[in-house]
């Protein structure tokens, strides 16, 4: 029975392991999509992404696609709310990473999609 219980345990981590990481490859998949549809919004709203702000329901981050996959990202990392920020001509969303809550996965405007320390205060990653 002993025996049983410690593989058990070392099963158990290795999951809780494994469903982390699930979850920063659904982040980074939604964030991938807001990526897409924001160029799609861009060109088909006279080459801007709207109204300056910070706001995850705002702008070009109000698009219902972006709207979709922002809330996909906020449940894949625990329920931990999204920085977003855009001007008119640029934008950058980032969310915490799941298997590590002092992470982001950021993408920009700008091309850029990558692991940070820290969310944006720019429109562009840090």
């Amino acid at each position: 029975i002993a025996i049983i219980g410690i593989l058990s345990a070392v099963v158990l981590a290795s999951l809780n392991t494994a469903r982390s990481k699930g979850n920063d490859a659904a982040i980074q998949a939604d964030l991938s999509t807001v990526r897409t549809q924001a160029e799609i919004y861009y060109g088909s709203n006279g080459n801007s992404y709207g109204a300056a702000g910070s706001l995850c329901t705002a702008a070009v981050f109000a698009d219902p696609t972006i709207t979709k996959a922002i809330a996909g990202a906020q449940a894949a990392n625990g329920g931990t709310a999204l920085t977003c920020i855009n001007l008119t001509t640029a934008y950058a969303i980032a969310s915490k990473l799941a298997s590590d809550a002092s992470k982001y996965w950021c993408v920009d405007s700008t091309g850029v999609a990558r692991q940070t320390t820290a969310a944006p205060t720019t429109s562009v990653c840090p």
